[in-house]
Order: structure tokens, then C-alpha cells, then sequence
């Protein structure tokens, strides 16, 4: 057995969609942080480095070879103040060296690497990182030219000047960076998520409210919630919340309406008994009642009792129409077969009447096999036959027909009679209960024809009535009544149509 689906919070889920990008870019975020300020630490010390190389450059003296051929003369003369600006300081640590156009040390340290570039197309300042007695430097270099006047291609470099810094300096400032934007957010951090916790608890107060006036409505009202107060993202909420309360509010009012109706319509056969009882009973007490009127009394009790049980059975029919839980799942019917033995059944009753009752079916092979339910649909047909019966004068003629569509869309059901017929007017108010056609006396319960329209919802078909144009024998015509339900073949054989009556309470 699967198990339920936690119910979420949707404050939690809110919460866990804003916090989580916020903790997640954070760390991004120090580590971009961390990037940019080596790289901000790193401006000024490399400019302050490419100064000296420049100042450096200017100490070192080139002379012109001693003989065709032969390499020029590299020498330096450092002042004594320039000596002591590349020793460096107690936070930092500097070197320095001079090389000669064969790669002879003229100055400087012995330990500071040559650069990989060794033959750059320019004599401008370079950096690099390097490592010089094991420690990590930033390296500044510059190649110097015998002939600076002379076009790029054809310079020749003859020296080279190189000064290296520790990176203690670089690492204090590019700290102090780090420090002076990642520690003001270790206070801006909680301070959000503060700040989103409570603008989320305001955002959603409006649904607790909503939320609390529902459940401040006592159970019998129906109303339509108000939507002024409510925000615009649960308008579409509540207006579906507003639809099933008012199809909700017509549902009870239809089934108060039916339950009355129910009453009412039981009164008349219960009264009947009462009154057959007492009226057989006072005869009894007079000493006036024969064989001949105790035998009428009792007929009408039985006549009034047999009405009531049809009248519970309709009753009973129609919960069981209606109830959408209880019913079999849909199976394969051959609706052929089930009207022509619904139809045999109605054969002793028919004969009683002195009607002619038949049925009409395809040709054998053709296809009248569909998806329903086949105890509702017997008593669709049922009680469509039955209408017929209480409708058509003796001498008539009741019809049942099963016409398959030659196009595979729909079967179709006909029920036709020679009756009074249905005046136009009064064709859709004759599907609800307990309605009966104007001008009749036939006797009935009223419930048969909304049986048989909510069975046809249920199988997603269409239920129409319409005029038969039948001719009564040895009488005037008569318009008749023809009623006709199309089952398609290609649809699902159950649905909870919306247009389906209220459902009954069972029992």
C-alpha cells in the first residue's frame, strides 16, 4: 500500500526557496570577494615594484664593446640611498639583480630566477610569480636595449633588471579587504534572513485570516466569500471555493426540495390506508360490513400499499442511480440482448393493458456491444417502458429499438408509444422529479423519466424526447412520444456529470 504524501507547509516552502539561493551564493560570494581583493592588494605594490625597476634601470650603464664582435659592457653604480631602498623593511622583504647581455650576473642576487620570456619583443615592465630562497615573490623585470632608438625588431637587449618583493605586505591588505566586506555580512546574513522570516509571516497573514473566517461560518451557510480582503493571487482560490459552494447551496436546495416533494408524494398512499382502515374498521364496529364492501376495503389498502412500495422502490432506484461510490464498474453490455429481455419481462403487464408491446433490433452480427453498467442500464430501459405502459391507452402500441450507427460513433435506444405525447413546453420539465405532463391521468410515481436521465448521464449519453407521429388504430392520431438516448461508443461509460441531480441520502 502506497504511502500518503506529507502535507507541506507553504510557508516552509516559501522560506526554503528564498533562504536557500541566499545561503548558497553567500559562499560564492566570499570567494569572488577573495579574487578581487588579491587582485586590488596587488595594483599598488606591483606599480610601487615597477617603479623601482624603472629607478634600477636608470643606475645601469652599458658600454659599447671593446672590439667588433664582442659582447657589451654591463656595469651599475648605486647610490647609497638606492642601495638601501632595495633592502627592504621589516614587513617586507626586497631583491634585486642585474644581468649582462651573455647572462652574467652583474648585481643583485644570484638566487632571483631568470624570466621564461628571456627574448620579449619589447623592453617594457613585466611581472611574474617566483619563488627565491623557498619563499613565494612578486617579480618585477625589464630587458634593456643597446640601441633603444632603434625600430623593435632590430633592438638588441644587452641587460636585464629584475626586483622581487615578499608578499607579506599584499597578503596583510589583501586580509583587510577579506575582513572589511566579508565580516559586516556575517551580521547582514541573519539580519536577512530576520527580515524575510517576517515579511513572509505578513505576507501569508492574509490566508490564516481568510482562513479563520471560513471556519467562523456556521455549517448551513452557503454564502459566496467576499473577495475585497482577499490578495489578488487567491482570488482564483476562493472564486473556485465561491463555484462549489453555490453548486453546493443548489444541490441542498434541490434535495430539500426532493425530500419534501418525497413526503408529499407518500402522504397520498398513506392516507389512503389510513382511511381504508378506519372506514373498514367503523363498518366492523357497526356490524355493517358485508363480504362485498370489506373485500373493496381491502383492495384499496392493497391498491394504496402497492403505490407506496412503488413509490420506495423509485425512491431506492434513483439513490442507486445517483450513487457514484457504490455502483460496479463499467463492463462490456450488449444493449440489444439487455432491452430485449427488460422488454419480455414488461410482456404479462402489456397484455394486462391490452397493448401491443414489441422491440426492434439490428439484423444478427451487427455490433450493440458497449461500455455501462448493466444493472443501471436495465433499469433505464426499464423505466422507460414502463412510462410508455402508464401513458399509452389500451389498444396502443409501445416500441423498444436498438439502432446501431453505421459510422461506429453511437448505439442508439428508442422508446416509442401511441399516448397523449408531450407538448414541447414541457419536454425538459418532465426529466425532473416528480413531474407529470399536464392533462394526464395516467398513474405514477413522477420519478421514472429523471431515473432514466441521470443512468444516461452517468453513461455520458443524451436523453431527448420528442413526438412519435404514431397512428392509434381505429382512432384519430395521436402525436405520441418518442424517447430517444444515444450512447457513444468512444467514451468513458461513466463520468460525475456536473448536470446530475443532487445525490440521496441512502438508507
Amino acid at each position: 500500500m502506497t504511502r500518503p504524501a506529507e502535507q507541506r507547509s507553504l510557508f516552509g516552502e516559501i522560506l526554503d526557496w528564498m533562504l536557500a539561493p541566499l545561503l548558497l551564493l553567500w559562499p560564492m560570494s566570499v570567494a569572488v570577494t577573495w579574487f578581487v581583493a588579491q587582485g586590488i592588494a596587488n595594483r599598488p605594490y606591483d606599480r610601487e615594484l615597477g617603479d623601482l625597476v624603472r629607478s634600477l634601470s636608470r643606475q645601469v650603464q652599458v658600454a659599447a664593446p671593446a672590439a667588433p664582435g664582442l659582447p657589451a659592457k654591463v656595469s651599475i653604480g648605486l647610490p647609497d640611498a638606492a642601495a638601501s631602498l632595495l633592502h627592504g623593511d621589516n614587513e617586507e622583504t626586497l631583491y634585486f639583480q642585474v644581468r649582462g647581455p651573455g647572462g652574467e650576473l652583474v648585481a643583485g642576487d644570484p638566487d632571483l630566477p631568470l624570466p621564461d620570456d628571456r627574448t620579449p619583443p619589447t623592453s617594457d615592465i613585466r611581472f611574474g610569480d617566483e619563488e627565491v630562497h623557498g619563499v613565494s615573490v612578486r617579480v618585477a623585470y625589464r630587458w634593456l636595449s643597446a640601441s633603444p632608438g632603434q625600430p623593435p625588431g632590430a633592438q638588441r637587449h644587452v641587460a636585464l633588471v629584475q626586483v622581487a618583493a615578499t608578499l607579506e605586505k599584499r597578503s596583510r591588505l589583501a586580509t583587510e579587504i577579506i575582513k572589511g566586506v566579508i565580516l559586516p555580512q556575517f551580521l547582514i546574513l541573519p539580519a536577512a534572513v530576520v527580515l524575510v522570516w517576517f515579511a513572509l509571516s505578513r505576507g501569508i497573514r492574509p490566508l490564516s485570516e481568510l482562513q479563520q473566517r471560513i471556519r467562523r461560518r456556521e455549517s448551513t451557510d452557503l454564502s459566496p466569500i467576499a473577495e475585497r480582503d482577499v490578495p489578488d493571487e487567491v482570488v482564483p482560490l476562493v472564486r473556485a471555493i465561491n463555484d462549489l459552494l453555490g453548486r453546493l447551496d443548489r444541490s441542498v436546495r434541490t434535495q430539500k426540495q426532493f425530500l419534501a416533494d418525497a413526503a408529499h408524494q407518500m402522504k397520498t398512499p398513506l392516507a389512503g390506508l389510513r382511511m381504508q382502515a378506519e372506514l373498514a374498521e367503523r363498518q366492523i364496529d357497526r356490524g355493517q360490513g358485508d363480504a362485498a364492501t370489506l373485500k373493496h376495503s381491502l383492495q384499496q389498502i392493497a391498491l394504496s400499499s402497492q403505490r407506496a412500495a412503488h413509490m420506495v422502490n423509485q425512491l431506492l432506484a434513483m439513490a442507486r442511480a445517483e450513487d457514484r461510490e457504490q455502483v460496479m464498474p463499467p463492463t462490456s453490455v450488449d444493449l440489444a440482448a439487455l432491452t430485449m429481455e427488460t422488454v419480455r419481462d414488461f410482456v404479462p403487464a402489456a397484455l394486462d393493458r391490452q397493448i401491443d408491446l414489441g422491440y426492434e433490433g439490428p439484423p444478427a452480427g451487427q455490433h450493440t456491444t458497449m461500455q455501462g453498467r448493466p444493472v443501471l442500464l436495465r433499469e433505464l430501459i426499464r423505466n422507460l417502458v414502463d412510462n410508455a405502459l402508464h401513458y399509452t391507452p389500451a389498444g396502443g402500441t409501445v416500441t423498444a429499438r436498438v439502432t446501431p450507427d453505421p459510422f461506429g460513433q453511437v448505439l442508439v435506444l428508442q422508446v416509442e408509444d401511441d399516448g397523449p405525447g408531450i407538448a414541447p413546453a414541457e419536454r425538459d420539465a418532465v426529466f425532473q422529479p416528480f413531474y407529470r405532463a399536464l392533462g394526464t391521468q395516467a398513474d405514477g410515481s413522477g420519478l421514472g423519466l429523471s431515473i432514466a436521465r441521470e443512468i444516461a448521464h452517468q453513461h455520458n449519453a443524451e436523453i431527448s424526447v420528442d413526438d412519435a407521429k404514431s397512428a392509434h388504430p381505429g382512432g384519430p392520431r395521436s402525436p405520441g412520444a418518442l424517447f430517444t438516448v444515444r450512447f457513444p461508443l468512444h467514451a468513458p461509460a461513466a463520468t460525475d456529470s456536473p448536470s446530475a441531480g443532487p445525490a440521496l441520502p441512502q438508507g
